[in-house]
């Protein structure tokens, strides 16, 4: 099998931006209506089932989401208070998910953010959240 190439499609890797525990580096492609964001799936992301281990999704969805949380609060530091995900189909290792998001509303301490995880055309997660921003005193 070959590995799928994100940057073939477009899609430029975040190296400034890596998630953590090394789960690897984000992707981002922009739309006509914002940006969403990649994340190529590895073997060693599998759970003992043999499919992307839950916390993978969840650890995605809470390093992009924040940057959708980053740009409506003008780049100010922020921190997820609540994360809410929903797992709808399983996702095999090597796979490609594509996180679609957008800020559902913005107070001057509050973003609350939402998005579907999807691999190709199968959404597999739907997620939403609130952050905590912190503006300058």
């Amino acid at each position: 099998m070959t590995e799928y190439d994100p940057g073939a499609d477009g899609w430029i890797p975040m190296d400034d931006n890596p998630m953590p525990a090394g789960i690897g580096v984000p992707w981002r492609r922009r739309r006509r209506d914002g940006w969403c964001y990649g994340l190529l799936t590895r073997a060693d992301h599998a759970n003992p089932a043999g499919a992307v281990h839950g916390g993978v999704l969840t650890v995605f969805a809470d390093h992009v989401l924040g940057c959708y949380v980053e740009a409506a609060a003008d780049g100010a530091p922020n921190v997820t208070i609540q994360l809410n995900t929903h797992f709808l189909a399983a996702v095999d290792p090597g796979a490609f998910l594509e996180l679609r998001g957008e800020v559902t509303r913005a107070t001057g301490s509050m973003v609350f953010v939402r998005g579907i995880i999807s691999v190709g055309e199968r959404d597999v997660s739907a997620v939403d959240g609130i952050w905590r921003v912190f503006r300058g005193r």
